[in-house]
């Protein structure tokens, strides 16, 4: 058989393709979405259908404890190359939708009118489109009415705009181009219309028996005589599956797009079915940093160039106060580091002189007397050692065992140890307690170990020398 392997060049050109897609992956937008706070079964739910609008680009698995604060999310956000947080929170009257931008700000905060779950948008449908290969590109955003109604709304488009990746119209592959996202702006009622929309694209110019022929599933045509009737009136199909195309929707499509009959350069129709979640949204107030900061815009407060400028002013004076308290805490932590190390320089000397390494000149008037020599004290402790080595074991210890005792010599031959007589064979053993098995009983282990307990105890007779 041929070669299976890849060549070197192949190799090289398949990694650099690889990081070519991993540079061009991280540079793309990300985002988590997530709710804080005691929010409710049904703010939970809405918080994860928010997340199948982002995929591919969010965390889906994505879990928040109560413990974690907001700081904890953007520092875990930072290494991962999050840009974007979606954060429903609720209170005792509303419902909040907070869009934040990472890692400087702005954020925006929005009060939720209205929502409606993805369960809910499903099953109000005759026939729902949505499969997961939906979900493996991002959705095409389609912004309207975001027009010149002030520095709100333009911020309000462009932080709508960022969350998702741009696209080159004259690049893109239509295939890619699954789902789409509404959002429509109210100049009357300042409301945001948030949908969410699944895309179809069907061939135009057909009867409906065709477009049935042309569809994935095959119609049943066991009552038909002949496919004519089926090509000809459309028998057997009910009037919900020819749904009706106009100039709204009807497009010549630039390439070919995936399904049967949808080729280039031919008039195809676009269709959208909602697949949820709806949102109808207010803004409230934008801030400067994440979470906090100062106050741009607020719907429903309006402060004069008086107090704004308070305010300022009370800003600025309390960063300088944090300024000082910190410069402060700075030569404190200073200071107790110089002192800390002259208490160990100082420490350090002392232990030095207590061991001898000070002044051999100056005379210390409470000291002890020394002894006559500086080894004497441990010459006399071998050789008491040496003596009671003597006495117990009656011979004359080795030279390297107590090198600073001296040596005493023998001064005659060393004398016989003693031997007691033997007794006499009629001499009866004395008699043992206890029931005698065989010749004699032998002590138990208890008896045994008390017997080598007093023979330790018990000092091995001095001999004289």
């Amino acid at each position: 058989m041929g070669r299976t392997e890849r060549s070197r060049h192949q190799k090289r050109a398949r990694a650099q393709a690889q990081l070519r897609n991993l540079e061009a992956y991280a540079a793309q937008p990300h985002s988590f979405v997530f709710a804080r706070g005691r929010t409710g079964r049904g703010v939970r739910q809405l918080s994860l259908d928010l997340r199948r609008v982002m995929e591919p680009l969010t965390a889906s698995r994505l879990q928040v404890r109560k413990k974690n604060s907001l700081k904890d999310c953007v520092a875990v956000a930072g290494p991962l190359g999050v840009t974007h947080f979606l954060i429903l929170s609720k209170t005792d009257t509303n419902i909040y939708f907070k869009l934040m931008r990472l890692p400087g700000g702005p954020t925006l905060t929005f009060r939720v009118n209205k929502y409606t779950l993805v369960r809910d948008v499903v099953s109000s449908l005759r026939r729902h489109r949505m499969h997961e290969q939906q979900f493996t590109h991002p959705p095409l955003l389609a912004l309207n009415s975001f027009g010149p109604h002030g520095m709100h709304v333009k911020l309000m488009a462009s932080m709508f705009q960022n969350l998702f990746p741009s696209i080159n119209v004259h690049q893109v592959n239509l295939n890619t181009i699954k789902r789409c996202l509404l959002v429509n702006y109210n100049p009357d009622s300042q409301e945001l219309d948030f949908r969410h929309y699944s895309i179809k694209v069907v061939p135009v110019g057909a009867s409906r028996g065709m477009k049935k022929l042309l569809q994935e599933k095959f119609p049943n045509m066991g009552r038909l005589q002949d496919i004519s009737e089926l090509l000809a009136t459309g028998a057997g199909l009910s009037d919900s599956e020819a749904e009706p195309d106009g100039e709204h929707n009807i497009t010549e499509l630039p390439q070919a797009v995936a399904g049967r009959g949808n080729m280039q350069a031919q008039q195809s129709a676009v269709r959208l079915t909602e697949i949820g979640p709806r949102m109808t949204l207010q803004l409230v107030k934008i801030q400067e940093g994440v979470g906090e900061g100062s106050v741009l815009y607020h719907s429903f407060v309006h402060k004069s160039e008086e107090e704004l400028k308070a305010i300022l002013a009370a800003k600025e004076e309390r960063l300088q106060l944090k300024a000082q308290r910190q410069e402060q805490q700075a030569q404190n932590v200073q200071c107790k580091r110089e002192r800390r190390e002259a208490h160990k320089k100082k420490s350090l000397a002392g232990m030095k002189r207590a061991q001898g390494g000070g002044d051999s000149d100056a005379e210390d008037p409470g000291a002890p007397p020394q002894a006559e020599g500086p080894g004497q004290p441990q010459e006399e402790e071998e050789e008491e050692e040496a003596e009671y080595f003597r006495q117990a074991v009656g011979e004359e210890p080795d030279e390297d065992m107590f090198p600073a005792a001296k040596r005493r010599r023998p001064q005659g031959p060393p004398r016989k140890r003693p031997q007691r007589p033997e007794r006499g064979g009629d001499r009866r053993p004395p008699r043992t307690k206890g029931r005698m098995l065989g010749a004699r009983a032998r002590p138990g282990p208890t008896g045994m170990a008390r017997a080598q307990s007093r023979g330790a105890r018990r000092r091995p007779p001095r001999t004289r020398p």
